[in-house]
């Protein structure tokens, strides 16, 4: 694969990996707010699928392109803007694996509240608020990220 081709799944898959991590996080937070259970559960099955097969493919393809991108490049991994944005990519992987993790949790306490026909439970709101926690600095991460990939500060993100 050439350098233009490769690029071009590289951007394609970090355009998926964030639009779907911003997507699936507003229709999960904005279902929640409804407090209406059984659409919260609804939204929280179909955000399980779609973080599976949309972020977690393209997270792969992200890494592996840029890393094959790098080394096409003649980037150093190790120093300056990549091992950056490699830092940053990785402190947003730790904070998604958990929220996947979370996101089948709070499925499953919706459901349960939607079957019983009640109100979504405190353990729901006390999830929830982890799961935006984590959520945040995720996003922060990625948007720093992006800038790196297209400033390429010959000191990464501090000059």
């Amino acid at each position: 694969m050439d350098y233009f081709a490769l690029k071009v799944v590289h951007i394609v898959s970090a355009t998926i990996l964030f639009g779907t991590g911003i997507g699936t996080a507003f229709y999960m937070f904005m279902a929640a707010l409804t407090r209406d259970a059984k659409l919260t559960a609804g939204v929280g099955r179909l955000v399980v699928i779609g973080d599976w097969l949309f972020t977690g493919s393209s997270g792969v393809v992200q890494i592996a392109s840029g890393l094959w991108l790098a080394h096409i490049a003649g980037f150093p991994i190790l120093s300056g803007w990549v091992l950056h944005a490699l830092l940053l990519y990785g402190l947003a992987f730790l904070c998604w694996a958990p929220v996947v993790w979370i996101q089948i949790r709070l499925r499953d306490i919706a459901q349960t509240a939607a079957d019983a026909g009640g109100p979504l439970p405190r353990e729901y709101w006390r999830w929830l608020a982890v799961w935006v926690g984590l959520g945040i600095p995720a996003f922060f991460a990625l948007v720093v990220v992006f800038w790196l990939m297209v400033a390429k500060p010959a000191g990464g993100v501090f000059g």
